[in-house]
Order: C-alpha cells, then sequence, then structure tokens
C-alpha cells in the first residue's frame, strides 16, 4: 500500500509540474521588464490587476532623503502596469515597484541585489563607465569564497577573493587589494553590488590594471560569515551590528594579511600591499594603515566613515596624529581620498584632509558628484585600481 501511494504521488507530481510552472508564471510570462530602448529610456510593466496604484521607484530618481523618489505608472483594460523612463546615463540601477504602498520585486527580473536586508532588482544600460560593470569578452579571473581561521576573533571566517586570470595556470607572484566594505556589508558586498571581478576583469585585458589578487573579508568581526552563509544560519541582516567600529577589526586584520600570504602566490612586501574600503571600510583603511604603519603602500578611502579622534576608547584609535606621522615618515606610494560632494560624510572627510595638509602628509582628491552611494564606489573603484603597484 505504501509503495502505491508513493508512485501515485510521483505521477501526481509529474502530471502536475507543467501546471505549476505555468502557474508561476501566470499573466507574467509574456511580460518583458525592464525593457532597455533603443534611445537609453526603459519601460518597466507589472501585471497587477487588483491593484489601484503602482509606482515605480528607483536609484536615479531624486531621492527623498534616504528614500530614492517615485513615479506613478499607467494601467491598461487589462491590468498591465506601465511606465517608460527618459533616457538614462549608462550605469547599473536598482529598482522596485510599489503597489499600493507596498514595495515589492519585478517578478519578470530574475535579477537581484542585496543591499543590507533588502533585495533590489538592478538592471544595466550599458556604454561608457557601465561597460566596465557588465561581463566582457575579456579573459577572465575567478571568484572564490575560503574559510580562514582568525585567532583574533577566535573562530573560522569566510572571505572571498579574486585571483586574475591565469593565476592557476602561473607560477607568478601577485600583489594583493585588500578591499573592504562598508556599514550593513560583509564580503559579498564588493563582488555583487561593486562589480569588481567585472571591473578587474576589464581593467587588466585593457593594460590598464596591473594583474592582481582583490581580497574582500568580513569586517563584523562578531560574523564568521554573511547572514545565510554561517554558522549562525538565515538571519535577517542588519546595518551596524556590535564591534564592527571598536578597533577589533583593525587590531585582528593580520590574521587575513597571514591567510592571504600563506595560502596564495603573493608578492608579500610593503610595495605589493594595497587597502581600501568605502565608508566604514575607509574607516577601516585608514586606521588599519596607520596602526600597521609599514605595511601598505596604497590607501584609500573612499567616502570614508572619518569620526573624531578616539584616543580614549581603544588600542587602536590611540595617537592617530602620531602614527600617521609615522606612517608618512616610513614612505607610501599612494594616499587616495574620494568623496561625493553630497554625502552626509563629506564635512569629515574636508577636516581630515585639512588635517593631512596640516601635517605635510601627501595624498590625492578626488571629489565626484552624489553622495554615498554604489555608483561613486564602482568609480572610485575603476580609478584606483590602475594606480596601483606601478
Amino acid at each position: 500500500m505504501k509503495k502505491q501511494l508513493t508512485i501515485s504521488l510521483a505521477i501526481f507530481y509529474l502530471l502536475a509540474l507543467p501546471a505549476l510552472s505555468q502557474e508561476a508564471l501566470g499573466e507574467g510570462q509574456d511580460i518583458i521588464s525592464p525593457e532597455i530602448n533603443e534611445n537609453r529610456s526603459v519601460t518597466f510593466r507589472l501585471f497587477a490587476p487588483n491593484a489601484t496604484e503602482v509606482k515605480l521607484a528607483g536609484n536615479w530618481m531624486p531621492a527623498e532623503g534616504w528614500v530614492p523618489g517615485s513615479e506613478a505608472m499607467s494601467k491598461d483594460e487589462k491590468g498591465l502596469w506601465t511606465i517608460t523612463t527618459e533616457a538614462l546615463e549608462p550605469e547599473l540601477y536598482g529598482y522596485a515597484f510599489l503597489v499600493d504602498g507596498l514595495l515589492v520585486n519585478d517578478p519578470n527580473n530574475a535579477f537581484l541585489s542585496r543591499d543590507i536586508a533588502l533585495n533590489t532588482n538592478i538592471f544595466l544600460v550599458e556604454g561608457a563607465q557601465a561597460d566596465l560593470y557588465k561581463v566582457n569578452l575579456v579573459p577572465h579571473g575567478s571568484v572564490t569564497r575560503r574559510w580562514y581561521d582568525s585567532p583574533g576573533n577566535q573562530m573560522m571566517r569566510r572571505i572571498t577573493i579574486y585571483t586574475p586570470p591565469g593565476y592557476e595556470n602561473s607560477r607568478k607572484k601577485y600583489p594583493v587589494l585588500y578591499l573592504l566594505h562598508g556599514a550593513g556589508g560583509d564580503e559579498e558586498a564588493w563582488i555583487e553590488q561593486g562589480r569588481t571581478a567585472q571591473i578587474l576583469d576589464k581593467l587588466i585585458a585593457q593594460g590598464k590594471a596591473s594583474p592582481m589578487i582583490v581580497v574582500m573579508p568580513n569586517g563584523n568581526v562578531i560574523q564568521d560569515a554573511a547572514p545565510g552563509e554561517g554558522t549562525q544560519g538565515f538571519y535577517k541582516p542588519a546595518f551596524m551590528v556590535p564591534k564592527t567600529m571598536d578597533g577589533t577589526y583593525e587590531e585582528t586584520f593580520m590574521d587575513v594579511v597571514n591567510f592571504v600570504e600563506s595560502s596564495y602566490r603573493v608578492k608579500a612586501k610593503k610595495a605589493d600591499r594595497a587597502v581600501a574600503g568605502l565608508s566604514m571600510g575607509g574607516y577601516h583603511s585608514m586606521h588599519i594603515s596607520r596602526y600597521y604603519p609599514n605595511t601598505f603602500d596604497y590607501v584609500g578611502l573612499f567616502s570614508a566613515a572619518i569620526l573624531p579622534d578616539q584616543d580614549t576608547i581603544a588600542r587602536v584609535y590611540q595617537d592617530i596624529d602620531g602614527t600617521l606621522e609615522k606612517q608618512k615618515e616610513n614612505g607610501y606610494k599612494l594616499y587616495w581620498i574620494g568623496i561625493g560632494k553630497t554625502d552626509f560624510l563629506y564635512q569629515g572627510n574636508m577636516e581630515y584632509k585639512a588635517k593631512l595638509e596640516a601635517m605635510g602628509m601627501p595624498f590625492t582628491y578626488r571629489e565626484s558628484e552624489g553622495g554615498h552611494i554604489w555608483k561613486n564606489w564602482r568609480v572610485y573603484l575603476s580609478e584606483f585600481v590602475p594606480l596601483l603597484f606601478k
């Protein structure tokens, strides 16, 4: 009887599968959304016959504080909502729909990017700078997720590592860029939202960047891995977690360096190490490079979360001016600062810039349009990388 029941259930699922697949597709099976038109305008469509109001919310629209703007969509007699944008500049964009006030993803677009706890649909308008963000017909590097022992944090931790094209079949040693994420991010942020592999592949193929290894650690020291990827299981990612900016990450950062230099073919000298990061990762990069003042010849601060001097909090944050002076005395090849004109961290970066100028500490400064956004950080990465290891 049990065997007969099992066979009956198997037949049921086989017969039902096509129907279930059609149901999953539903009315949306012939809908194209988004559709990028020849003039670079973009058409979005959503089948929602029972909705009374649908809006498109996109990160190219004028923001309302931290919230992207939105525009109303038009509904036809069949219940299909549509909107076509003006021509958009080449860029990687994110969007979602607001259906009667509820934020929902586009069911006709399978491509999503996670930013902290929010999954957002993405699309690419090709051309110009954005051609760095697509997969090009060039030799490709490899992206791996590794686990390493962190004695300082007393746990095994997960890390994302890009190795350049040809690494596996070569005996060559490579320089290393340590690339750090911002608050709410993890070891997935730069590879997914930053398009690191695509940018490096294209710049290396063009001869604009030296072949290098890019190491993207998790800066949240209480995590062994990104949410859903570690032993803590599935939980909602948070913007700030404990111990992210208390000095622990900076103090234990050599655990990462030691793992990379013992596991990969690298040039283990100051001239062959770079550290850079965005927002909180820029804060970490600033402190790591001065706390270990003779370790990195290249430093990049992308919209860095520069905070007031913290001499009384943790050992890492003591004697900031003294360790910066030591870093200057030891010498370095590049200290690069980038910030958007409307970034909420702009004033802090201006004060830090003034501090470096008063100390006579050389740096390169890049000011861009826009605020605290991935659009800027992808550009900063693509401009910073060609300056390394020359």
